[in-house]
Formats: C-alpha cells, structure tokens, sequence
C-alpha cells in the first residue's frame, strides 16, 4: 500500500511538471506569434502620414463641431497675420525722423518739416503732421493736438483685436460644447444597450476629448499671436509719447 502510495505521488508530480512544460512552451509560442504582429502593426501605424492622422482625427471628432474650431483658427490667424504685418510696416526709426525735422526746420520751416512727414509711412509721422499743421496756433495746442491724434493712431492699431479675442474664448467653448454632446452620446448608447461596458461608451467619450484638444490647441495658439501683436503696440505707443515730447521740444527751441 506504501509502494502504491508513492508510485501515485510520483506519477502526479510527473504529470504536473509535463503540462507545466508544454503551457509554457504554448505561452512562449503565442508570445513569439504576437510579438512580429506588433511589431508590424506599430510599424504600419508609424508609416500613416501625419496629415492623414489628423484627417482621421478631425473625421472622429464631428465634423461640424471640428470645422466651428478650424473656422475660428483659419479668421483669428488671418486678422493677427494682417495686425502683425501693419505693425511692422507702422514702426519708424523715430531719431531719425526727429533729426530730419530738426534739420528741416532750420533750413525750410514748418513747411519743410511738413514735407518730410507726408512723405514718411507710419502713426509717428502722422501725428507730427498734425501737430505741424497747427504750428502757427500755439506750442500748447500742438501738445494737444499730438495726444488727441496719438489717441486715434492707437485705435487704429488695436483695430480686430477684440475679434482675436472673440476667437480665443470661442474655440474652447465650442470644443466644451463637442465633449457635452458626446458625453450625451455615450450616455444615450448605454440606455440602449442597457449595459456600462467600455466598447458602448468609449465612441462617445472619444469625440468628447477631441473636441476639446481641438479648442484648446486652438486658443492657444491665437493667445500666443494676440499677446505678440499687444506687445508691439505697447512698443510703438512708448515711441510715439517719446517721440512726442522730443517734438515739442524741437519746436520750442525753434520758436526761440
């Protein structure tokens, strides 16, 4: 009976240690199967060309949630490339300009200096141009004559940045609005469903996120333009008031 006993264990530890054996050997097969097919699935994800990936990604997004956020890029970076490039066209080497005044006023008069002005592009030569033109009434109407003028230039140059930042609030918002209804969507697939599995839920939830990676890629990128074009114009509006005072110098010294 002992014999019987021990012959039993052993052919028990014999079988275990074969199927041991043969369930590790299937797990390394199946490892070795899966590994080439992921290897190529990455591979084949990798050569997707990125403006397909984001082709896809607009598509799973909605497209009409998707083109609302595109819209809103597309007129905010039109109405900051047209700021940006009037701003530079508006910047004027102001000491230059200054000196040529100077030197015209000395050798031609006001209407020398008046000359030179018409003929300079930007907001500093056109408020000197009007504060020349009321030369002849007085130094302090010319100062007011400069800040009332240098007032209009600066609305001119702050001209469509409430549009860019229209542009900026709107773009997340409307990315909100894309997760609410696909937040909607995945709750209305589990009333149907009448199941909280991850395969009914996750269509939604994934318009959801992209609309509002969306709208937040777009206002930041919008932000990073408006707060650029806001610190050219504080730039150019410290030399115009600079300019300004230097003006009504020269014209104070040229009336003595």
């Amino acid at each position: 009976m002992f014999l019987a006993v021990a012959g039993l264990f052993t052919l028990t530890a014999q079988y275990a240690s074969a199927q041991d054996t043969t369930t590790a050997a299937a797990t390394d097969t199946t490892a070795a199967v899966a590994a080439p097919s992921a290897a190529a699935d990455q591979t084949a994800q990798e050569e997707v060309p990125i403006h397909q990936q984001l082709k896809a990604k607009f598509i799973e997004g909605g497209a009409g949630f998707m083109a609302s956020v595109i819209l809103c890029l597309i007129f905010g970076l039109a109405i900051a490339i047209e700021r940006i490039i009037y701003l530079n066209l508006a910047t004027t080497n102001t000491e230059k300009l200054l000196k040529q005044i100077e030197e015209a006023l000395a050798k031609g008069g006001v209407e020398s200096a008046k000359e030179i002005c018409r003929n300079t592009k930007g907001p500093v030569a056109s408020i000197f141009y009007q504060g020349l033109l009321r030369m002849d009434e007085g130094i302090e109407v010319v100062e007011k004559s400069v800040v009332s003028y240098g007032s209009v230039q600066m609305s001119q140059m702050e001209s469509g940045l409430s549009w860019i930042g229209l542009f900026i609030a709107i773009a997340p918002m409307l990315g909100f609005l894309g997760t609410v209804i696909g937040m909607v969507g995945a709750f209305d697939a589990i009333q149907a469903a009448g199941d909280i599995s991850p395969n009914v839920v996750a269509g939604g939830i994934k318009v959801a996120l992209i609309t509002t990676i969306g709208g937040l890629i777009v206002a930041i990128i919008l932000q990073l333009f408006y707060n650029y074009i806001v610190s050219k114009i504080d730039s150019i509006v410290v030399s115009m008031e600079d300019a300004s005072i230097s003006l009504i110098d020269i014209l104070v010294k040229s009336k003595k």
